[in-house]
């Protein structure tokens, strides 16, 4: 039996960037994902990493800007407040074409909000939320073992096609405990060189890493550039998952912690008899258009789950086949308390039509 080890969801991101070779982390503590610098501040020395907890958030991000300049696998961690502070250096980044993971364990808003679990940084993390028309790779976890195996794909896939990468977690997520089964970190053989990596001229033509471009025509050309490689994500790096749609009368979507809670109350509609199914983003970008299209091409109803007052919802319209309805409960932070798997099967069962 492989070794099962039980921890929270924030030490899991942590154990996966060591595991994948990540030597570099700059932050700052801000609740409820201060466990991964305590984590890394640890365990870094141990293996030959550096941590540095800078001075601010903005710092931090411009602290990974420069180490990815420089060719190193590098991160930062925040909760929603700080990324807000750190979406122009992820605008920078974006804009010079530059790898790096950030996480981001989300807390409720806006403004100062609280510690309470809160899917309320959807938009921000899928639409670009910084300056510029840019995107970021965006991976949702959601379980401990999620948090550890995408903390590895984000930096795969940040690295194949020079785009920063996100994990989105939340409260619920960072700090609960359970099992994790760790394994070695394999590289895939197709990641490519960091041949642009700024290291030193000596004995080679100059290298530059930028995203000023002041030429005439070149900041468009700069940005059609940017958006092939967008096509190009959501043409081979789409992930989700799936089950029971085959005969589904009515489709579930939630994203993260709030799928776990889905996850119950479909099984307790199949129970009674309800033909409802599941479609659980895992990248929010590239979004799992063609998976809800294809869905709702049969099942014509689609309930969609989060915590917040309705944002993933509107991907989720714009996807689904024209003559779908789309159905969403909410709870925005403030709220008090999770919701509960009954309080979900009353709206399946609301919405559900035979």
């Amino acid at each position: 039996m492989q070794k099962r080890l039980l921890v929270k969801g924030n030490e899991a991101v942590a154990m996966g960037a060591i595991e994948a070779g990540c030597r570099y982390y700059f932050g700052y503590p801000i609740t409820p994902q201060s466990d991964i610098p305590e984590y890394i501040s640890r365990e870094f020395p141990k293996v030959g990493g550096v941590f540095i907890q800078a001075e601010s958030e903005i710092a931090s991000i411009n602290m990974l800007l420069g180490a990815s300049a420089c060719g190193a696998r590098a991160m930062t961690s925040s909760s929603s407040p700080g990324i807000s502070l750190k979406q122009e250096g992820i605008s920078y980044m974006a804009g010079s074409e530059l790898p790096g993971l950030i996480v981001n364990i989300s807390r409720s808003g806006p403004g100062l909000g609280g510690i309470d679990a809160s899917q309320s940084d959807y938009f921000q993390a899928v639409k670009g939320g910084g300056h510029g028309g840019y995107h970021i790779i965006v991976l949702a976890p959601n379980s401990v073992q999620e948090m550890y195996d995408l903390t590895m794909l984000a930096f795969d896939l940040s690295d194949r096609y020079r785009v920063p990468a996100m994990v989105l977690g939340d409260s619920v997520l960072g700090q609960m405990k359970e099992a994790l089964v760790p394994h070695a970190y394999v590289a895939p053989g197709d990641l490519p060189a960091k041949d642009w990596a700024v290291s030193g001229k000596a004995g080679r033509p100059q290298r530059v890493v930028k995203s000023l471009y002041l030429g005439d025509g070149e900041l468009e050309e700069h940005n059609w550039k940017l958006h092939r490689k967008y096509r190009e994500l959501k043409d081979n790096e789409v992930r989700y998952e799936a089950s029971c749609l085959d005969d589904a009368h009515l489709v579930v979507t939630a994203f993260g912690s709030t799928a776990r809670i889905a996850k119950t109350a479909i099984r307790m509609a199949r129970e009674e008899g309800l033909k409802v199914g599941l479609l659980r983003p895992i990248s929010l970008f590239p979004f799992p258009e063609k998976a809800f299209l294809e869905a709702t091409t049969t099942a014509k109803r689609v309930l969609c789950f989060e915590l917040n007052a309705g944002q993933m919802v509107e991907d989720v319209r714009l996807s689904v086949a024209r003559d779908a309805d789309v159905f969403f409960y909410g709870r925005p932070p403030g709220a008090g308390s999770l919701p509960t798997p009954e309080e979900l099967l009353a709206q399946i069962r609301m919405h559900y039509k035979d």
